[in-house]
């Protein structure tokens, strides 16, 4: 009779063992979340320009996964999953001197940590077809980035410099930034879209100084100088 008790017994720590185990009574480790943003201008007028060079990255990104993006608050979302992370990505309706609002708000409304965000962003300063991804800086004359700064107070941001080069006359950098990429200049920039999404998704499984170490590389896409963003005209 103790026999048969003391078999009962172990057999009741077993099924409770694996109704534990069955996730009834666990908890499951916390998903990494992203905010990926984009910084451009919405509306058909503007769409392949070189300012909007951060519109075309999350919009390759989106399209790689099928994902479908909604208007919501102050931008464009949409969310995709890269190996378990979850990347929000948005494309701010603020058009680009009020980007900050945009960032401020999903940052806040998805509950990401600042180390998580990552923003796009077209650089006068970089050749065409150049990638290059720095943990702060300065704004550089970028009313978008200007805004995000003062929105979030503080320059100590991830971004991701998008080359569109400088071939403007003097007086005429906002026609230029808000001209359409064409030609030669437009092979460049697919392939640093493509290379863009690489380093972002480098950047969500890997980490800010990893991705920096395998993709600022002079020339990833095409040879270039590379200066930092230095240009005090304001930009549209």
């Amino acid at each position: 009779m103790q026999f048969k008790t003391d078999v009962m017994s172990l057999l009741g720590k077993i099924i409770s063992y694996c109704k534990r185990k069955d996730c009834k009574e666990t908890t499951e480790e916390p998903v990494s979340k992203f905010l990926i943003v984009g910084l451009g201008n919405v509306g058909a007028e503007y769409e392949g320009t070189r300012h909007n060079a951060g519109f075309m990255v999350v919009d390759a990104l989106a399209k790689e996964a099928d994902a479908r993006w909604s208007l919501e608050r102050h931008a464009y979302r949409t969310e995709i999953r890269h190996k378990g992370r979850i990347l929000v990505l948005i494309k701010p309706t603020t058009y680009m001197n009020l980007s900050g609002k945009a960032v401020k708000y999903w940052l806040q409304a998805e509950k990401i940590e600042l180390p998580n965000l990552l923003v796009v962003v077209d650089d006068l300063a970089l050749d065409p077809g150049i990638v290059r991804i720095k943990k702060q800086g300065g704004a550089g004359g970028h009313n978008g980035l200007t805004d995000i700064e003062a929105l979030l107070g503080t320059p100590n941001y991830n971004r991701m410099r998008m080359g569109v080069g400088s071939s403007f006359g003097r007086g005429h950098q906002v026609d230029y930034v808000l001209g359409r990429i064409e030609g030669e200049d437009l092979v460049k920039m697919e392939e640093a879209v493509k290379t863009a999404g690489d380093a972002i998704k480098c950047f969500v499984t890997q980490g800010i100084d990893r991705t920096m170490n395998l993709y600022n590389k002079k020339g990833n896409a095409h040879n270039s100088g590379d200066k930092e963003t230095g240009d005090k005209e304001e930009r549209s």
